[in-house]
């Protein structure tokens, strides 16, 4: 006898169950990201000898450059094949990553690895943004992305932690890349047998949306074209084009600290067991502040969150390159992640605040490109830059760049949250 299927409905409590599922796999995403954070760079210095900053960042470049260009075409796939063959492609696409980490006999290798973990990770989190926001409606899409990056930037640092106590203990390889083959097989299992497609209910939202009072987006059709998509997205609407350059900085912010922090705590005299803890302390933070910076957004709205985040990680990134010591650069990776965490699920819940239904996933797609874009951004950036004038001055010029950001949001975006929607 077939099975009656449940009818569709909006909502966090609704669908409780299926979006609990994608927190859990969101967190597996994280932390395939996660096992890298620490090792890589010390690989670069211990055991490919890269004395280059530039070049011991291509790993980064090129992870940002495939995530970026693979969020875009995400968004898009999405729309047009359903979201669930898009999450299980992705984890395909990891399987081979950490053994690729744990056997590469070359740099060359290792920037291979990320090429497709940068594809996976394009491919799986953005679906995993897109389907929590098709899930829970217009009324608590800041509390569902602040679940969804908590959930994947916790498990990128308690990864971050794990791998470096295990190269402490079992060295760099092949040890601490073990965890990323339990990752993805979990994560690849769970995406195939457990998630549901959840396309309808982006569909039944978009029969039931309704515009602004104020006319912010009587310009915008429910019906736009890809090409049409992206250029609002990027350039011409104001409150996505500004999301989408915050969202890049925030990003270079996030490759910098990736790339360059633990070389800086490492010539600085600091053991592997502290790099590894501040290593994950800033994307700790990070995850468990935006538990409650997400839903903060629903009641306060978008806009203010967004720059008073840019501002703190400004500050952040100005002690990290004033301060020499172990206990000011963990004051520094906490306001780091503070305000990251004021940014990060905010600016996508302003891109589902603006988009329609009906292009939402393509529209979220164009950030994350942008965003993600960011990673290459500040692997070509912060590497040239260092290699100039040397780490400090690098970490600068990146403050500097993130308070420009914030001024921009603060003076270009309106504020999306509407009060129809509180």
């Amino acid at each position: 006898m077939k099975r009656r299927a449940h009818p569709l409905a909006l909502g966090l409590r609704a669908n409780l169950a299926q979006f609990s599922l994608l927190v859990a796999v969101n967190a597996l995403v994280g932390g395939m990201l996660g096992q890298e954070r620490t090792v890589l760079p010390l690989l670069a210095e211990r055991v490919f000898a890269l004395e280059a900053y530039t070049a011991a960042l291509t790993y980064i470049l090129a992870f940002g450059i495939c995530k970026a260009a693979t969020n875009y075409f995400a968004g898009t796939w999405s729309d047009r094949f359903g979201r669930k063959p898009v999450l299980v492609a992705g984890w395909i696409i990891a399987i081979p990553v950490p053994l690729l980490l744990i056997w590469a006999p070359s740099w060359g290798w290792i920037v291979a690895a990320n090429v497709l973990l940068g594809i996976s990770q394009g491919l799986t989190w953005s679906t995993t943004v897109v389907m929590k926001i098709d899930l829970v409606g217009p009324k608590q899409r800041g509390l569902a992305m602040g679940l969804n990056e908590a959930a994947g930037y916790l498990a990128v640092s308690a990864t971050a932690l794990a791998t470096g106590y295990l190269a402490a203990t079992y060295g760099l390889r092949p040890v601490p890349f073990l965890l990323g083959i339990a990752f993805a097989a979990i994560g690849l299992g769970m995406s195939v047998v457990f998630i549901r497609e959840t396309r309808e209910y982006a569909r039944m939202e978009a029969a039931t949306h309704q515009m602004r009072d104020d006319g912010r987006h009587d310009h915008l059709d429910a019906n736009l074209t890809n090409g049409q998509v992206f250029v609002e997205t990027s350039f011409k609407e104001p409150a996505l084009s500004s999301a989408c350059q915050a969202g890049m900085v925030n990003n270079l912010n996030d490759g910098l600290a990736w790339g360059l922090f633990p070389i800086l705590f490492l010539t600085a005299g600091l053991s592997l067991s502290e790099i590894g803890i501040l290593a994950a302390l800033y994307p700790a933070v990070w995850g468990l502040a935006q538990l409650g910076t997400g839903a903060l957004s629903d009641r306060w709205g978008r806009k203010w969150l967004i720059v008073s985040g840019m501002v703190v990680q400004a500050v952040g990134l100005t002690m990290v390159a004033a301060f020499d010591s172990f206990t000011w650069w963990a004051v520094a990776a906490i306001l780091l992640g503070l305000g990251t965490a004021m940014v990060y699920p905010t600016l996508l819940a302003a891109i589902g605040d603006v988009a329609y239904p009906t292009w939402r996933a393509r529209a979220v797609g164009t950030y994350r490109l942008w965003r993600d874009g960011g990673f290459a951004v500040g692997a070509i950036v912060a590497g040239v830059l260092a290699d100039l004038a040397g780490l400090r001055f690098a970490i600068g010029v990146v403050a500097a760049l993130t308070a420009i950001s914030g001024l921009i949001v603060a003076l270009r975006m309106y504020e999306t949250k509407t009060p129809s929607a509180y």
